[in-house]
């Protein structure tokens, strides 16, 4: 079985952030039509995400489904994809209300996002998928 380091979570929690911020501040920009809005709602994003982000590496880590040798498979990327944006999605509503103070465009922001992102996300797990830095190779008898 095969596992990931706990700097490859982090790298890729940062790598993901920066792409997933993007892609919020365009979609809050495009709703709200306000620059000083989108802006905080990017940027708070930050902290929350990289924390949940990494917690869910750590927690599809422990969760041998879907891989072999040292690669993931399509399917699990796609499931990880989804479980992330889910609780992605759950984030940007609240932050998105939090400074917008209109559910309309919290739930305008969100719904946006569960789309592009999980393309996003899914391509960002496919290259990741090809880079064999952080991951090691556990026995079985390692894990008694």
């Amino acid at each position: 079985m095969i596992k990931d380091t706990t700097q490859r979570s982090l790298v890729k929690a940062f790598s993901w952030r920066l792409i997933g911020s993007l892609d919020t501040f365009f979609i809050s920009l495009i709703v709200t039509g306000k620059a000083l809005i989108a802006a905080p709602i990017a940027v708070s994003e930050v902290m929350t995400k990289i924390i949940l982000y990494f917690f869910h590496e750590r927690i599809w880590n422990i969760i041998p489904w879907g891989r072999n040798q040292l690669k993931s498979s399509p399917i699990r990327s796609l499931v990880k994809s989804i479980s992330w944006r889910t609780l992605g999605t759950i984030d940007t509503i609240i932050l998105s209300y939090f400074f917008t103070g209109n559910i309309y465009h919290a739930f305008s922001i969100g719904g946006i996002e569960l789309f592009t992102k999980i393309a996003l996300y899914f391509i960002h797990e496919r290259v990741w998928a090809q880079i064999k830095w952080g991951r090691i190779k556990e026995s079985y008898a390692v894990r008694k």
